[in-house]
């Protein structure tokens, strides 16, 4: 009798596809030196097709960012009781926990931005957007002048804990930790100051 053959899994959707074979690229070589051309030859789609989805490689990193903000919100439970300084925390750690899955083609991407700024500077606007949806993963009010303020000072801690994460290979990301738990509380002491009504007397 022969044997019965199993079913095949449906393909991933191009952009999927293609947003997996650039990270799988750029974890194997500088990220700097991956073409389209190359993104479509490993995504096993053609040029045009590839260009039809997305504009640039940048069009890319920003699907895939899309794709660890979701991961993040549909992962987090944020207790709206918690301190605000926790919930950012928890939240935040599960976003490094995501990206430690892609840590070789994240630390390529992010190390190609030290030598091409004008590609940090494209990338900006979506890290805000990241930001946003980072609060609200955290049951943070992000509109209004105080939620952009937030926002704003969220990105800075991020950044400044992306340098930790790079250099932080620790199965328990210890230093990451540390990194994200003193900007978030540079971050609380500057609100409050900004806050108290003392600081105009």
């Amino acid at each position: 009798m022969a044997k019965a053959k199993s079913p095949k899994k449906p393909a991933l959707p191009l952009r999927e596809r293609a947003v997996r074979a650039a990270l799988d690229l750029a974890a194997r070589q500088p990220w700097g030196a991956v073409t389209m051309r190359d993104i479509a030859g490993a995504a096993k789609c053609t040029l045009a097709e590839l260009y039809n989805v997305f504009g640039d490689r940048h069009d890319i990193l920003a699907a895939y960012g899309r794709q660890i903000d979701c991961r993040v919100m549909e992962e987090s439970a944020a207790d709206p009781d918690a301190p605000e300084r926790d919930r950012l925390f928890d939240v935040m750690m599960a976003r490094f926990d995501v990206l430690n899955e892609d840590r070789a083609a994240v630390v390529s991407i992010l190390k190609s931005f030290c030598t091409a700024p004008k590609n940090a500077l494209i990338s900006l606007p979506h890290l805000g957007r990241s930001m946003v949806r980072m609060l609200e993963a955290a049951a943070i009010d992000p509109n209004g002048p105080r939620g952009a303020v937030t926002a704003l000072g969220l990105a800075g801690v991020y950044l400044c804990t992306l340098r930790a994460w790079m250099g932080d290979e620790s199965d328990d990301m210890g230093k990451t930790m540390a990194a994200l738990d003193r900007g978030l509380e540079r971050a609380e002491k500057a609100a409050e100051f900004l806050n108290s009504p003392k600081k105009f007397a």
